[in-house]
């Protein structure tokens, strides 16, 4: 049987009425993201949403997050990332009793045939990332517990250089070696998903994959200089649609938020 997961990320909500940066209307992209896939053929099973759900960490930015995901008849996990507070997310957000009630958040969930492992990187008031002895300790009982399923690892910053500079400076700065050293000892590990970058990337890593997952609103400009400035881009909104096949493993791709024109028959 499949399983079929949808990964949305970076987020971004700001309270009704205001615009990120100014100028993205991050409500309007994830409501575009969230008719998107309801619209997919085949239904998903849950989805998993890695972090930087709001802006401000604020509890207006949850309650709208709140809002804009109660059209969803399937399970939602959250998880935090660096412009997210815990603590009003997990008081806005009381019916997502897997996040906890203190502390960093973490869980272990069976979805389908797929075990999905969430683990946050987080470090308070900063925007870098950090897997610490505590965490990587709790991550090696949670993927050895797992008992032969397929896993996907979520977290919110990447454990590897994506080449863009300035993400790369605030990226997972502690334990990815650590990380990287796990996922090799379990060879059940299909995917370690992430967020953070704002673009699709993906790389070998651990003898499995490491990808990210684009914005459904705004996407960090495509610029491998080392020196580049910081800088974003109105590339379309995106999301990922994870999809376990017991015959071919976990397939990745990579769908737009919004409304196109087609399905059309291909001519004879």
């Amino acid at each position: 049987m499949r399983t079929i997961i949808v990964q949305l990320t970076d987020l971004h909500l700001r309270p009704p009425g205001e615009l990120a940066e100014g100028r993205i209307d991050t409500a309007r992209f994830l409501q575009q993201a969230v008719a998107a896939v309801l619209a997919l053929p085949q239904t998903p099973h849950a989805w998993v949403i890695t972090g930087d759900l709001a802006d401000h960490g604020l509890p207006a930015e949850y309650r709208q997050l709140r809002e804009l995901l109660a059209p969803l008849r399937c399970p939602v996990f959250l998880l935090p990332g660096n412009h997210d507070d815990a603590g009003p997310l997990r008081s806005e957000c009381p019916e997502h009793a897997y996040l906890g009630t203190e502390g960093d958040v973490r869980y272990s969930v069976p979805v389908g045939d797929v075990q999905l492992i969430a683990v946050d990187t987080t470090v308070r008031g900063q925007p870098h990332g950090a897997l610490d002895t505590d965490r990587l300790r709790w991550l090696a009982a949670a993927l050895d517990a797992c008992n032969g399923r397929p896993i996907i690892v979520a977290m919110h910053h990447p454990p590897f250089r994506t080449l863009i500079g300035h993400m790369d400076a605030m990226g997972l700065l502690e334990g990815a070696d650590g990380l990287e050293a796990l996922v090799r000892a379990h060879p059940r590990v299909e995917r370690v998903i992430c967020g953070h970058v704002h673009r699709p990337v993906q790389v070998r890593f651990g003898g499995s994959i490491a990808s990210i997952c684009p914005s459904p609103a705004h996407q960090v400009a495509l610029d491998l200089r080392p020196d580049a400035p910081a800088a974003w881009t109105f590339e379309p909104g995106a999301f990922l649609v994870h999809a376990w096949d017991p015959a071919t493993g976990l397939v990745t791709h990579q769908a737009y938020g919004g409304r196109f024109p087609g399905p059309y028959p291909f001519d004879d």
